[in-house]
């Protein structure tokens, strides 16, 4: 009896096997997906100074492009206090057992940087997160899915003007977690964003809500930040803008963890704090309070008057949600 319980274990230890060998070759084998039959947006960079300017403003400004593609982490900090950077790109962002990514090179350089691309493989990197090698990219490190026509025009013809620097960027390193997800998948953060809807053009410059719920959701993209959300799927797990419960460490400031905190109109929200649209104004005007954060201070306090009004005036309107976060900074 012995003997058959024995051999009976064998078999399905070997079974076991076989079944975890079969699904790492097929990890293996699929999990590097290629996206050739996404379209190419048809848009085309411009050389009118007036759009270039544009782009620079929201380079430099609201969609905070100029704080990540840096040369290097410690860098960061140091493009978001005010310090004109190339944005060479190669900053390197840990995703634990995801693996790793760097920022890429935004630069003119044609071998290393943007100058090698096309506008039509820049733009659809840009509205559908798929790269010139036609791989996807991580979705919410890029969120300007759904950044107007105009808006997305002016940021790639500002980037066409950079300084050409050659440095060549890493490609991503994703561990064995990340690529089960491509081959199963792969999950939306992974994926080309397709089927989705965008403005042909920017809500127009001025204090509104529309301009302001536009700049919130689709160039600061403070709703990432500032919403509960899966960290596998990065699908929101509650009321947008409500805050988040998770502190996050900080690679900008050793032993701080950081909460986004609820922006919402609630008692339980950071809004009741600015009284006025003013107020607003000149928080945001006198920058980094707090070392290490996540949020991008600097690009932020660089906004014009009338978009940090419109962004205020916007979460007036979002539905109060009842979401103590917590302390929004946490020791570890």
């Amino acid at each position: 009896m012995k003997k058959k319980l024995m051999i009976a274990a064998g078999a399905v230890f070997a079974l076991i096997g076989v079944l975890l060998a079969s699904v790492l070759g097929f990890v293996l084998l699929t999990w590097e997906k290629s996206y050739e039959d996404v379209p190419y947006p048809t848009l085309t960079a411009s050389t009118d100074p007036a759009v270039i300017a544009h782009g620079e403003y929201l380079v430099k400004g609201p969609a905070h492009c100029s704080n990540c593609h840096v040369g290097h982490l410690d860098d960061v900090m140091r493009a978001d206090a005010g310090e004109d950077l190339p944005m060479q790109g190669g900053a390197a962002f840990e995703m634990g057992p995801l693996g790793s990514l760097w920022t890429r090179n935004l630069t003119s350089d044609k071998e290393t940087g943007l100058g090698r691309f096309s506008d039509a493989e820049l733009f659809r990197m840009m509205r559908h997160n798929v790269r010139p090698n036609h791989k996807a990219s991580l979705g919410p490190m890029m969120p300007f899915q759904k950044m107007a026509d105009d808006d997305l025009i002016a940021v790639v013809s500002y980037l066409r003007t950079l300084d050409p620097v050659k440095n060549e960027i890493p490609e991503p390193q994703w561990g064995m977690l990340a690529k089960v997800l491509f081959a199963f998948g792969p999950p939306a953060p992974f994926a080309p964003v397709v089927g989705h809807e965008w403005p042909a053009k920017a809500p127009a410059k001025g204090r509104s809500v529309e301009r302001g719920e536009y700049l919130a959701n689709n160039v600061a993209n403070c709703v990432a930040c500032h919403t509960p959300m899966d960290p596998m799927t990065m699908e929101a797990t509650g009321p947008i803008f409500s805050g988040t419960d998770i502190a996050e460490p900080s690679p900008f400031a050793e032993g701080k963890a950081f909460r986004g905190p609820n922006l919402t109109s609630h008692e339980t929200g950071i809004l009741k704090n600015y009284k006025s649209p003013k107020a607003w104004v000149v928080r945001f005007r006198s920058g980094r309070a707090i070392p290490g954060s996540f949020m991008h201070w600097g690009p932020f306090s660089r906004m014009t008057e009338d978009d940090l009004v419109s962004i205020y005036m916007y979460l007036q309107t979002v539905p109060p949600a009842d979401h103590e976060v917590g302390p929004i900074v946490e020791t570890l």
